[in-house]
């Protein structure tokens, strides 16, 4: 998969070099480009704000380098674009698997008080909030959204890894121990130890339906 973010602060993107995401990208599993929308501004100083039209506080992105940059990381349209926004549903582990279905995703990130809402209408294919809260701008909210779909891509992860996490499962992932047994006087469950995989099998989906239904009833299937 081909993920291309664009942004006016690509220095903000390193953590995507790190980890899991990092070897994917080394191995060629993954493709992460961030791109600085400043370099397509057609202006003398490079701006890429502008006081909003009607007046109120604080700058809006301007078309120009926003509309330049997308064009030129998906000339054909053939990306499915996303404005990270706090206007735009809210994203779930359900839109992290539709999102695999496409090769090339592009993440546009808004600054200040927005961007102009022709680049919406003209170029954005969905808006996506990760909450209902606002940010100074849409760069965190874009490394989650690159973050929770590049672990699905196929070879990033175990495909072991990914079966019994919260949410991807329906419900909440059940507690995990490893060494030692015994922390500060609390040992690791019995069941646990006894290498009896059927009974571990069989806790663990209790411990995930308890704490489902403890803290997020609401994903419990058939629940009213």
């Amino acid at each position: 998969m081909k993920i291309t973010i664009l942004t006016l602060f690509p220095e903000m993107f390193s953590p995507l070099k790190e980890s899991i995401l990092g070897r994917a990208q080394n191995s060629g599993k993954l493709n992460i480009s961030v791109v600085n929308i400043r370099d397509y501004a057609e202006n003398k100083h490079l701006k890429c704000d502008d006081y909003p039209f009607g007046g109120g506080a604080g700058m809006v992105m301007t078309p120009q380098p926003v509309g330049s940059a997308i064009e030129a990381a998906d000339p054909e349209h053939k990306a499915r674009r996303i404005y990270l926004s706090p206007k735009g549903a809210t994203f779930t582990q359900g839109k992290a698997f539709e999102l695999l279905n496409y090769e090339h995703l592009v993440l546009l990130c808004g600054h200040y008080e927005g961007i102009d809402q022709r680049i919406i209408e003209l170029y954005i294919d969905e808006e996506i909030s990760i909450g209902d809260y606002v940010l100074t701008g849409g760069e965190l909210p874009a490394m989650v959204v690159c973050d929770c779909v590049a672990r699905y891509v196929e070879g990033v992860i175990s495909e072991g890894s990914l079966v019994d996490e919260s949410f991807a499962s329906g419900g909440l992932e059940y507690p995990q121990y490893t060494r030692p047994a015994v922390y500060k006087g609390l040992p690791v469950p019995e069941v646990l130890l006894n290498g009896d995989h059927k009974k571990v099998d069989e806790w663990r989906r209790a411990q995930s339906e308890k704490l489902t239904r403890e803290r997020r009833p609401d994903l419990l299937k058939g629940d009213k």
